[in-house]
């Protein structure tokens, strides 16, 4: 009997160990699953914060592009001069990318001078709209900011592109089509300014009054198209005369003005005789016609005939009409008849 029970009492520790067992092994099994959870969790965490992390750098890259290329832009598009804009580019270049240098050319054969690439340098061609602008020279670019200067320079052919609409659109606004010359309106805004200037600088100015002779006859005889042409070489005439300083326009017509800074009534008799004398040995081909036009010129003085611009212009005018008179392919200025 006593046997009976000692062996159930083992039986029975047997099993609560066995139990105890399972129960520790199952408790052990859970707390590793929590552990695993646990990393995963924290794993999750982590990759949530460097994508938190990554999304924020991203956005402070993408402002501080937009906002750089804003800038660029702005600062571009208050100037005309292709080389003042490049100046701008590469100081941006240089605030946001690591370069040792960036010079800009009009194509690729301005760069390979000789056939040969300058040493340690690399080529980006500028396109607009599939429209070939120029070529950016670069070296020392750090490889990390390689898209970083592709974005920056993208930019800078757009403000390219943009400076020479700007420019096209001035050309038109102030150039006669025909003749390629000034404007009326813009030669006198011209003209205005180098009163000014002169005023300011106490210097002399001189100015011409051109008209071609017996233009009408011209138009008549042979038509308004030899007349085009008679009147495009005219202005060919003048501004082969004339400095790059001086100001050539288109006044009406047949007439034609030109502004002489810092000339005198003898310097502008000069100008204005070998204008005349090129133009009567001129032969000018017109389609099927080939003729000589004569000029009369009309000039006048600042401040010695004026010190405004209406009366610049009305007595040069009257020297013109005096040239006429006189029987054309002349030279009159206003003062000599004022002595």
């Amino acid at each position: 009997m006593i046997f009976c029970l000692i062996i159930l009492t083992a039986v029975f520790v047997g099993v609560v160990f066995y139990l105890a067992k399972l129960v520790v092994l199952g408790l052990e099994q859970r707390a590793d699953e929590d552990v695993l959870g646990a990393k995963d969790v924290f794993r999750k965490i982590i990759e949530q914060k460097d994508k938190a992390q990554g999304e924020k750098a991203k956005l402070e890259r993408e402002a501080i592009q937009i906002f750089t290329l804003y800038d660029m832009t702005k600062e571009i598009t208050r100037h005309f001069n292709e080389q003042d804009a490049f100046k701008i580019f590469f100081r941006k270049l240089k605030e946001n990318v690591i370069i040792e240098d960036c010079q800009l050319a009009q194509d690729l054969g301005e760069v390979f001078k000789g056939g040969v690439l300058p040493n340690d340098y690399s080529v980006f061609v500028l396109k607009s709209k599939e429209k070939k602008l120029g070529v950016l020279l670069y070296k020392g670019l750090d490889p990390k900011d390689k898209e970083k200067f592709a974005i920056l320079a993208h930019q800078f052919a757009l403000a390219l592109r943009r400076l020479k609409l700007y420019k096209d659109i001035e050309t038109l606004a102030i150039t006669d089509s025909l003749t390629g010359v000034y404007t009326r309106r813009y030669f006198i805004e011209r003209f205005d300014e180098e009163i000014k200037r002169s005023a300011s600088r106490k210097s002399t100015l001189s100015f011409l009054m051109i008209d071609a002779d017996h233009f009408k006859m011209i138009n008549d005889q042979h038509g308004h198209l030899t007349g085009d042409l008679v009147l495009k070489e005219i202005s060919n005439i003048i501004e082969e005369n004339v400095r790059e300083i001086d100001i050539v326009g288109r006044f009406g017509g047949e007439e034609f003005c030109v502004v002489l800074p810092d000339t005198d009534m003898e310097g502008a008799r000069v100008v204005a005789e070998r204008i005349r004398k090129s133009s009567a040995e001129r032969l000018i081909k017109a389609y099927d016609s080939s003729l000589r036009v004569t000029l009369s010129i009309g000039l006048s003085i600042y401040p010695t005939d004026g010190k405004l611009l209406e009366e610049l212009m009305d007595k040069a005018d009257w020297a013109l009409y005096r040239a006429k008179s006189q029987g054309r392919n002349c030279v009159i200025a206003f003062g000599q008849y004022q002595k």
